[in-house]
C-alpha cells in the first residue's frame, strides 16, 4: 500500500472518529439527566457535594475577604508610620534651613530627599509646590518620582492643599505601573509641609503592595486547592455513605418487582441487628405471608377450575341420553295431548339451553386454567361477519330488527381464528337482536395497515354508564326482568372479551340510554404486532344524532356496494 493510500485510510478513520466523538459528546446531557432522574444515589451525592462546594466558597470567600483587609490595614498603618517619620524628617530640615539662592535651594532639596530616603522604605517621593501658596527664593523646590507622576490624583492634592496641620496624613489606593510592566497595588500617602521663605508643599510616598498582593494570592490558592480537595473528599465520603444506605434499598426494590412478577420465593438478605435487617425481616415475613395465601388461592382456584371442569365432563353423557330421548318426545310430540306436547317443547329447548350453557362453562374454564389456546390462519374479516349474519338473519327478522353491513374496508386477510371470531360476531349480533328494540343494527367493519376493526351498533334502548361498566361480568343482566328472547346463558360477553384478548385485541363499548350501544372489537392484522389506533371510531359518528336518521345512512349503505 502506497504513503498516499496509507494517509487517504488514516484521514477516513480520523472523520469516522470525530462524529462518533461528538455523538458521544451529545447524549451526555441525556445520560446525566437520565442517571439523575433514577439513580438516588448520583442525585444524593450530587446534591451533597454541590451544597458542601457553596458553603466551602462562601467560607473561603470569607475568609480570603478577611486575610486581604488584614494584610491592607496592616499595610496601611506600617506606610503611615513610616510617612509620618519622613515628613518629620523633612520639616525639622526646613524649619533648620535659611538657605538663599538657587545652588542652595538645590543642596536643600538634596539634604530633603536623603532624610525622607533614610526615614522611610518608599524610593517613590514626590514634593510639590502648592500652587498659589509660593512666596520666596526658595520656592523652586520640587521633584518627583516617575511612578507618582500619574497616579496622584486631583482629590488628593485638593485634601493635602486643604489641610492646615502638616501632621495631617491622607492617603490613596492606587495601582502602580513601572513602563510595561504589570500594574501592583499600592498606596499614595500625601501629607502638607511649611517652608519658611518658601511657602506651602505637598510630600507625597509611594509604597507598592506587592508583598501583600502575593501573600494574599498565595492564600487564596492554597484556599481554592483546599475546597477542590475537600469537596472532593465530601463527595467519596457521601458516595460511601450513601451506597451503604441506599443499597439495601435497591435491593429490596428489586426483591419487591420480582415478588411483583410472580417470583414469590425470593427475600431480601438478613444482616446484622440494624433497622434495615428489621426493615429486611418485616418484609420478608410479608413475603411469606403474600406467597401463602397466593398459593391457597391458587389451589383454591385449581380445584374450582377441576370441579367445573370434571362436571361438566361427567354432565355431558347423561345429557347426551336426555337430549336424545327429548328429541325423541319432541319429534312424537303432535301425538301428545296439549299439555304433554308442551312439556316436550320445554323439555327440548331447555336441554338445548342446558347443552350450550354446558359448552360455555368449559370453555370458561379452559380460560380460567389458561389452556386456552388460537388456531390462527390467514381469513378475511368480512367473509366471517357475512356468514354470521347469514345465521343470524333470521333471528333478526323476527325480533323486527335488519342486519345491514357496511365493509368500509377489511377484505384483506387477518391471522386470527375462524371459530373464536364467529362466535364473538354471533354474540355481539345476539346481544344488539336482544337490545335492538326492532330497529335495524348496523355492522361496519373497516382496516389499516396493523389492525381490522368490526363494530356492531344497535339504536335500541342502550345502557347506563354503571351497567355498562358490568356488561363483561359473567351472568350478569342489565335487567334481570327483561325476557330473553334467544336463550342466551350470560356468558356470551364475558367469553368474548377473553377471545379479543387471546388474540391481543380489544373488545370496547358505547352506550347511552335511548340512544342504543355500540360494541366495537379490534385485532391485529398480524399475531403479536401491535394495533395502534383502531380504524373505526367509538364513540360512532352518529352518537349525537338521532337512530333515525342513521337508520337511513344505515339503508344507504346496506342497499348500496360493500366496499
Amino acid at each position: 500500500m502506497s504513503t498516499d493510500s496509507i494517509a487517504t485510510v488514516e484521514g477516513r478513520r480520523t472523520s469516522r472518529i470525530g462524529p462518533t466523538i461528538m455523538r458521544e459528546w451529545r447524549t451526555w446531557p441525556r445520560r446525566i439527566a437520565r442517571g439523575w432522574r433514577r439513580s438516588l444515589q448520583f442525585r444524593t451525592i450530587v446534591i451533597t457535594v454541590a451544597l458542601s462546594a457553596v458553603a466551602l466558597s462562601a467560607t473561603g470567600a470569607f475568609v480570603s475577604t478577611s486575610i486581604s483587609n488584614d494584610l491592607f490595614n496592616s499595610r496601611l498603618d506600617q506606610v503611615l508610620n513610616e510617612s509620618k517619620r519622613a515628613a518629620t524628617a523633612a520639616q525639622t530640615i526646613f524649619d533648620s534651613s535659611d538657605v538663599t539662592g538657587q545652588a542652595a535651594s538645590l543642596s536643600l532639596q538634596r539634604s530633603v530627599q536623603s532624610a525622607i530616603t533614610a526615614s522611610t522604605s518608599s524610593r517613590l517621593v514626590a514634593l510639590y509646590v502648592t500652587p498659589g501658596r509660593e512666596t520666596g527664593p526658595n520656592s523652586a523646590i520640587s521633584f518627583s518620582a516617575l511612578k507618582l507622576v500619574d497616579v496622584i490624583s486631583p482629590e488628593l492634592r485638593k485634601q493635602v492643599s486643604s489641610g492646615s496641620d502638616d501632621q495631617s496624613q491622607y492617603w490613596q489606593s492606587v495601582s502602580l505601573r513601572d513602563g510595561q510592566s504589570a500594574a501592583v497595588p499600592g498606596i499614595v500617602v500625601g501629607t502638607p509641609l511649611s517652608v519658611p521663605g518658601a511657602g506651602e508643599y505637598e510630600l507625597y510616598l509611594g509604597y507598592d503592595l506587592a508583598e501583600a498582593d502575593r501573600t494574599l494570592v498565595f492564600v487564596q490558592q492554597t484556599l481554592l486547592l483546599a475546597a477542590l480537595a475537600l469537596s472532593l473528599l465530601i463527595g467519596v465520603i457521601a458516595w460511601v455513605v450513601v451506597r451503604l444506605v441506599v443499597e439495601p434499598i435497591r435491593v429490596a426494590a428489586e426483591t419487591s418487582a420480582k415478588l411483583a412478577a410472580g417470583e414469590l420465593e425470593v427475600r431480601i438478605p438478613e444482616k446484622g441487628d440494624d433497622v434495615i435487617t428489621t426493615l429486611a425481616r418485616s418484609f420478608n415475613g410479608m413475603a411469606d405471608s403474600i406467597q401463602s395465601q397466593i398459593t391457597q388461592l391458587a389451589d383454591l382456584s385449581r380445584v374450582q377450575q377441576r370441579f367445573v371442569s370434571d362436571v361438566s365432563h361427567e354432565l355431558r353423557t347423561p345429557l347426551t341420553t336426555i337430549r336424545l330421548a327429548g328429541d325423541v318426545l319432541f319429534d312424537q310430540r303432535e301425538s301428545f295431548p296439549p299439555a304433554t306436547s308442551r312439556t316436550a317443547e320445554l323439555l327440548h329447548t331447555q336441554t338445548e339451553r342446558f347443552e350450550l350453557l354446558l359448552s360455555d362453562l368449559l370453555e370458561i374454564s379452559r380460560f380460567d386454567a389458561g389452556s386456552a389456546e388460537l388456531e390462527t390462519e390467514p381469513a378475511s374479516l368480512v367473509h366471517l361477519v357475512e356468514d354470521s349474519i347469514d345465521e343470524m338473519g333470521q333471528l333478526a327478522l323476527q325480533a323486527g330488527s335488519e342486519l345491514r353491513l357496511v365493509a368500509l374496508g377489511g377484505y384483506f386477510e387477518a391471522d386470527i381464528d375462524p371459530r373464536r371470531i364467529r362466535r364473538i360476531v354471533r354474540n355481539l349480533l345476539g346481544n344488539a337482536i336482544e337490545h335492538g328494540e326492532g330497529r335495524p343494527i348496523v355492522v361496519s367493519i373497516d382496516s389499516t395497515a396493523t389492525a381490522v376493526a368490526l363494530a356492531v351498533r344497535d339504536y335500541g334502548i342502550g345502557m347506563t354508564p354503571e351497567a355498562a361498566s358490568r356488561v363483561f361480568d359473567r351472568f350478569w343482566r342489565a335487567d334481570p326482568s327483561r325476557k330473553r328472547t334467544i336463550g342466551g346463558t350470560g356468558l356470551g360477553l364475558a367469553i368474548s372479551l377473553e377471545d379479543a384478548a387471546l388474540h391481543g385485541g380489544e373488545l370496547e363499548l358505547w352506550s347511552e340510554p335511548g340512544a342504543g350501544s355500540c360494541f366495537r372489537l379490534t385485532l391485529p392484522r398480524t399475531k403479536g404486532r401491535p394495533i395502534g389506533v383502531s380504524p373505526l371510531p367509538l364513540p360512532p359518528l352518529d352518537a349525537d344524532g338521532e337512530a333515525q336518521t342513521h337508520n337511513a345512512f344505515g339503508q344507504q349503505a346496506f342497499n348500496g356496494d360493500k366496499t
